[in-house]
């Protein structure tokens, strides 16, 4: 059983199931997921995962959307798996490490701002589903112009930036729960014309790859 999340159910028109409420989360629950629309940010998915998990048991989590696409990053229409996310606006510009604190301790693991989705399950959908994995950078303010994007895609080493995945991996993280993420690339990354976002090709995209993923084996 899959516990599918995207942030609006804009990403996920293609999902058919019997309509259900959880708490203040819209639902729907189908064959072999349950799903939940979290809202947009990193706030409404880190609670949305949480607060589905302290009542339900999760086997595995896939938050999945649209993203943008730094310089040099994956084209438009493309789906893409992300290995690891940075949340970049999470302290200094250089992160939180300069300032000694981690956002997450687990053990003797130290988490600062780059939040590693699991490996294992990460590995094995990019193999089943055809997809690369890259790295992925999430901010409360996306950026606004090409200039400011491509220099956090040259700070941080990211291929996209979207608004909620360093959020869902940290919450993976500390909740124990095996998290993947998904993203399908619906514009450039600081370009706010819409004439120049392809954000059909980007929902077909996530429509197959989410579709392969519930196919049976």
């Amino acid at each position: 059983m899959w516990l599918l999340l995207s942030p609006t159910r804009l990403e996920a028109p293609f999902l058919k199931g019997r309509p259900f409420s959880f708490l203040a989360w819209k639902g729907l629950k189908g064959e072999g997921f349950v799903y939940l629309e979290t809202g947009i940010g990193k706030v409404n998915a880190a609670m949305a995962l949480a607060a589905y998990a302290a009542r339900n048991p999760v086997e595995r989590a896939l938050l999945f959307g649209l993203a943008g696409a730094y310089p040099g990053g994956p084209p438009l229409g493309e789906a893409v798996l992300v290995g690891e996310e940075v949340e970049a606006d999470l302290g200094l510009k250089e992160g939180l490490e300069p300032l000694g604190f981690p956002a997450l301790e687990l053990g003797e693991r130290r988490y600062y701002n780059r939040f590693p989705l699991d490996p294992g399950l990460t590995g094995a959908l990019a193999q089943r589903l055809g997809l690369r994995v890259a790295v992925g950078l999430t901010r409360d303010l996306v950026s606004e112009g090409p200039e400011e994007a491509l220099a956090l895609a040259r700070r941080w080493g990211a291929a996209l930036e979207n608004m909620e995945g360093a959020a869902f991996a940290r919450a993976c993280l500390a909740l124990g729960v095996r998290g993947a993420e998904l993203r399908a690339i619906s514009n450039p990354a600081g370009v706010r014309d819409r004439g120049a976002w392809r954000l059909r090709e980007a929902v077909l995209a996530l429509e197959r790859a989410v579709g392969r993923l519930l196919a049976p084996p």
